[in-house]
C-alpha cells in the first residue's frame, strides 16, 4: 500500500476546497434560500379589475354537517338559525343505527323510515337538501357490530336500494337532488381496506349496482369514499375499480382537518391527476365532506381562530372543489359549554344554543355578491374574494390567515376600470368596528392600503 505524504496532502487541498464551494453553492444555499423564502413568505398586493367578472360565485362554503352525537334528530330545535346560513346541502352520517331504520333478516327485512324521516324533515325545513352518508351497518344484517360488514353484501345492496327509493322516490319522499354517500371514514370506523376480506371496493360495487336497479326515482348522487384524508391508496383504487366494473361514481369524497390550506389545494390537483385519463369520469365531482382545523377537540372551535380559518380554507377551495361541507352544525352534550367541539352552535344542555365565531365567518362569506371578480397580488397570508351585484356595488373579502397567529400587514390594495363619479367606501371587520368615507374622483384607478391584523378579516364595499 502506497503511504500518502504531506506534499501530497497540500496538492489535493485546492481540489477539496473546490469541491466544497461546489457544494455549497448547487445545495446548501439554495435551500437556505428556500427556507428563509418560505418563512418569510410573500406579502400582498391586491389588485382587482371592476370589469373583470369571472362569473357566478362559487359557494363551497354553502354546505354542512351533522355527526351522530346523540341519536335522535339534532338539529329540529336550531332550525331558524340554520336558514339564515344559507345552505345547499346538509350532510347527515349514522343514520341506519341512531334511527334503527333496518330490522328483520336476511331476506325478510323491514324498514322503519319514522326518525330519519323527522330528521330529513328539519334539513328540508332549513331549505337545504339532504346529503346522506349510508352508515352505519344495521345489526339486523351484520356480522357483529355497527362497523363490521354484512352477512352478504345483497343484504347491503337492499338497504341502499330500499333508501334511495324511499327518499327519491317520486311515490314516496319525492326529494330531487338527493346526495348518497357510502360510509363515512371506512379507513377509521371498521378499519376497511381496499383489498382483502374486509374490502370497501366490495361495499362499492354492492351500492352503486343497488342504486342501479332504483326506478322511477329523482336525479339524485352516489359517490365515496369518505375517507380521513385523501390517500392514494383508496382514491385512486376507487377510481380505477369503477371504470373496470362500469360502476356508476357521480363524485369523490374526503374529509380533510389542517390549518395548512395548501393542503386544501393539493388534495384536489392529485385527485383531477388520478381521475383525468378516464373518460368515464370526465364529469367526476369533488367533494370534502367533513373540514376544520383540527379533527381532535380543540378551543380553537371556540374562538375567532376557528372563524378565520373558515374564511381563509373556503377561499382556498372555491374553484377546485364542488361542494365543502364544514362539520359541524352543533356540538354534542358535554362536560361544560365551551368544550373544543366542531360544533357552530353549542348544546342546548346549558341552555338556548349560542352561535360561535364559525358561524359568523359562514354569515361573513354570505355576504359576497353574486358575481365573481378577478383578484390578483394575494400573498403568503392574505387571500381575497371580490364580488359585484346586480346593482354593480363592490365588495371584497380580504382575509389575513396565520396558524402562528404573529403575522400582521398592511396591505395595498388596487382597484381598476372603476365607473365614473364618486363612491362610498366601506370596511368592516369581522366581529369587530366598521369605518366608512366619501371617496370623490374622476380616476378610474383607485388605490388604498389597510393594517390586516394576524388572523383577521374584513369586508371592503364599494357603493356607487
Amino acid at each position: 500500500m502506497r503511504v500518502m505524504r504531506a506534499s501530497d496532502l497540500r496538492g489535493l487541498a485546492p481540489v477539496v476546497i473546490g469541491i466544497i464551494v461546489i457544494l455549497i453553492v448547487v445545495v446548501v444555499i439554495p435551500q437556505a434560500v428556500q427556507y428563509i423564502g418560505k418563512a418569510s413568505g410573500t406579502p400582498a398586493n391586491i389588485f382587482i379589475n371592476y370589469e373583470g367578472v369571472l362569473g357566478k360565485m362559487p359557494e363551497p362554503w354553502r354546505n354542512l354537517g351533522q355527526g351522530g352525537e346523540e341519536p335522535k334528530d339534532m338539529l329540529s330545535n336550531v332550525v331558524s338559525e340554520i336558514k339564515a346560513l344559507r345552505p345547499e346541502y346538509i350532510r347527515l352520517d349514522h343514520i341506519y343505527d341512531a334511527f334503527n331504520v333496518v330490522s328483520g333478516s336476511s331476506g325478510n327485512l323491514q324498514f322503519n323510515w319514522e326518525g330519519l324521516d323527522g330528521a330529513v324533515n328539519t334539513i328540508l325545513a332549513t331549505g337545504a337538501k339532504p346529503m346522506l352518508s349510508l352508515s352505519y351497518m344495521p345489526l339486523a344484517i351484520s356480522t357483529g357490530d355497527i362497523i363490521s360488514t354484512p352477512k352478504n353484501w345483497n343484504d347491503w345492496g337492499a338497504v341502499v336500494q330500499a333508501t334511495i327509493e324511499h327518499y327519491s322516490g317520486r311515490n314516496q319522499k319525492n326529494i330531487d337532488g338527493m346526495i348518497y354517500e357510502v360510509w363515512n371514514e371506512p379507513d377509521l370506523f371498521g378499519d376497511y381496506k381496499t383489498y382483502g376480506d374486509k374490502n370497501y371496493l366490495d361495499m362499492y360495487a354492492a351500492s352503486a349496482r343497488a342504486a342501479g336497479r332504483v326506478r322511477n326515482v329523482n336525479l339524485f348522487e352516489i359517490g365515496g369514499p369518505a375517507t380521513t384524508g385523501l390517500y392514494q391508496n383508496w382514491e385512486e383504487r376507487l377510481i380505477k375499480f369503477v371504470a373496470q366494473q362500469n360502476l356508476r361514481l357521480d363524485f369523490m369524497s374526503w374529509h380533510r382537518y389542517a390549518k395548512d390550506l395548501e393542503q386544501y389545494e393539493k388534495d384536489v390537483k392529485q385527485v383531477r391527476a388520478w381521475a383525468e385519463n378516464i373518460p368515464a369520469l370526465v364529469n367526476l365531482k369533488f367533494y370534502v365532506t367533513e373540514w376544520g382545523h383540527n379533527s381532535e377537540l380543540d378551543k380553537g372551535y371556540d374562538n375567532k381562530f376557528g372563524a378565520i380559518h373558515t374564511i381563509a380554507g373556503a377561499r382556498a377551495m372555491m374553484g377546485s372543489v364542488h361542494r365543502a361541507f364544514l362539520f359541524e352544525i352543533k356540538d354534542g352534550p358535554g362536560t361544560e359549554k365551551y368544550w373544543g367541539r366542531w360544533g357552530l352552535l353549542t348544546h342546548e344542555k346549558y341552555g338556548t344554543p349560542e352561535k360561535k365565531p364559525r358561524y359568523f365567518a359562514l354569515d361573513f362569506l354570505n355576504g359576497l355578491g353574486p358575481f365573481r371578480v378577478s383578484v390578483d397580488g394575494e400573498g403568503s397570508w392574505v387571500k381575497s374574494i371580490a364580488s359585484t351585484d346586480e346593482a354593480g356595488d363592490m365588495k371584497v373579502l380580504v382575509v389575513n390567515y396565520d396558524p402562528a397567529g404573529t403575522h400582521g400587514e398592511a396591505v395595498p390594495i388596487t382597484i381598476d376600470n372603476l365607473p365614473a363619479g364618486n363612491f362610498s367606501y366601506n370596511r368592516r371587520d369581522f366581529m369587530g368596528n366598521t369605518k366608512s368615507l366619501r371617496v370623490a374622483t374622476t380616476s378610474a384607478t383607485w388605490k388604498t392600503t389597510e393594517y390586516f391584523e394576524p388572523n383577521s378579516a374584513a369586508m371592503i364595499t364599494l357603493d356607487f
